[in-house]
């Protein structure tokens, strides 16, 4: 395993490993590396010849008072887990190498960037998009892996890669859970013992808009009225929003006759968390 700090020698690496007739599958993470990544690595590795992993915490997908100075950067463990699961190069750039003082130049998904997530934090999937076609320029994967739990991200950069033309496959596992069903987050790490109890109130209030649905219920407004409510039982919780919406546009629908998406995020304390469940009718 190597890591690789310069954006034009990952580009040369790249390119030498295609000129072998090697693919290449690549997974963009800001660090803190845990199980979930962990599941995105051993596809890539499953279906590639070379594994690039990028770790950068990136400032512009970050707003003025958000976590981005505390958000966990340990590199060491990192690199031990890369090694492990078995990622060939770790791309690990300065900021300063990707965002020169005068960089200007931002990649916008219209609409899907202000759904969900996208309301509450403005200007995030600006900084996502821009982030990721730039990997994607300097990587050049064959495909690029991405986990559930961000449905938002994932529909973001699945149409940036259509719209944009970049030849790259763009591939979504399911979302990897603990046992008692949290989704893994590099945020986690954050919560105390009572919160992270507390925390799994959004799976299950997710179980429980599925268990609805399952026994008849269509009328939205009624399944994220009965989530609310559940939610709110724990004193330490903080609803940011709940809403269910078409799989693709990431519309609100106010009745449910196909597939559609449950998303939520939630503060626990001073930790905000996203969890969402794919409906399939």
């Amino acid at each position: 395993m190597k890591i690789i700090k310069s954006p034009a020698k990952m580009c040369s690496v790249v390119k030498e490993n295609r000129i072998k007739g090697k693919t290449v599958g690549f997974v963009p993470t800001m660090g803190a590396l845990h199980e979930g990544h962990g599941s995105l690595i051993k596809e890539a590795r499953s279906e590639n010849d070379i594994v690039v992993l990028s770790i950068f915490v990136n400032p512009i997908q970050f707003g003025p008072k958000e976590d981005f100075k505390r958000y966990p950067r340990p590199i060491n463990k990192d690199k031990l887990f890369c090694r492990k699961e078995g990622v060939d190069f770790i791309f690990y750039p300065a900021a300063g190498l990707l965002y020169p003082e005068d960089f200007s130049t931002y990649v916008i998904v219209e609409k899907l960037s202000d759904a969900l997530c996208g309301k509450s934090r403005p200007g995030h999937f600006k900084g996502v998009s821009t982030i990721v076609t730039k990997l994607f320029n300097i990587v050049n994967p064959d495909a690029a892996y991405f986990g559930q739990k961000d449905a938002v991200q994932a529909a973001v950069i699945k149409r940036m890669a259509r719209d944009l033309n970049i030849p790259v496959k763009i591939k979504v596992l399911p979302i990897v859970r603990e046992k008692s069903g949290l989704a893994l987050s590099s945020r986690n790490i954050y919560l105390n013992k009572r919160e992270k109890i507390d925390a799994l109130v959004c799976f299950q209030s997710l179980n429980l808009a599925k268990s609805l649905i399952n026994k008849g219920v269509r009328d939205t407004d009624k399944i994220i009225n009965i989530m609310r409510r559940f939610i709110q039982i724990k004193d330490t919780a903080k609803i940011d929003y709940i809403d269910i919406v078409d799989m693709n546009s990431l519309i609100h629908i106010n009745k449910i006759t196909g597939n559609c998406l449950i998303a939520l995020a939630v503060w626990i304390g001073k930790t905000r968390l996203i969890d969402n469940m794919i409906i399939k009718l």
